[in-house]
């Protein structure tokens, strides 16, 4: 459960609002010139800014009636030709708001950026170490059993017995990591 919100949370800054805010820098230090491509990734950019907030906004007001059909609404009214929707609430409240606090952002989503980074590193470790692990002891199970079915021959066939190492001398695997005095 945690790991699911742990990932969600890192799903919406790395995916949506890190994307959303370097499209923002680049429509605006280069002020592009073509209307419909400004319009579309505005679009866009409300739209990614609007998915981070649904996420924790659903869970506090979906509940209200016709929520989802609201929430259409607005979307249809973003990109509707005759409401420019898109701009105006991009003009309005987006761009000022993002602007006063753009390098507090950059800050806040590099931190994040490199956080996400070790905390992958540290899962692709800790897995690898847990694969590890299961794979010395499936070896050892399996070094077990083999002793062990050579007890079982041996009642078996009782005119030729097949002598059976003494339980102390099965091989054990070298781990890393751990000290073996066995070779040392």
């Amino acid at each position: 459960m945690v790991e699911d919100l742990i990932t969600r949370c890192l799903l919406m800054v790395l995916g949506y609002a890190y994307p959303a805010f370097q499209c923002f820098k680049s429509i605006e230090k280069r002020r592009v010139d073509d209307r419909e491509l400004r319009f579309w990734c505005q679009f866009w950019i409300l739209m990614a800014i609007l998915t981070i907030v649904e996420r924790v906004a659903d869970v506090v007001i979906s509940w209200l009636p016709m929520y989802g059909e609201l929430k259409l609404a607005f979307i249809i009214y973003l990109w509707y030709p005759k409401t420019q929707g898109t701009g105006y609430i991009y003009e309005t409240l987006l761009r000022p708001f993002i602007t006063d606090h753009e390098t507090d952002f950059e800050t806040k989503l590099l931190i994040w950026r490199n956080r996400a980074w070790e905390l992958s590193i540290y899962f692709m470790q800790n897995c690898s170490d847990l694969t590890q692990s299961f794979y010395f002891k499936f070896l050892e199970h399996m070094a077990g059993r083999s002793g062990n079915s050579s007890q079982v021959i041996t009642k078996k066939n009782k005119k030729n017995p097949i002598p059976v190492p003494p339980p102390n001398t099965v091989p054990t695997f070298f781990k890393p990591g751990k000290n073996n005095k066995q070779y040392d």
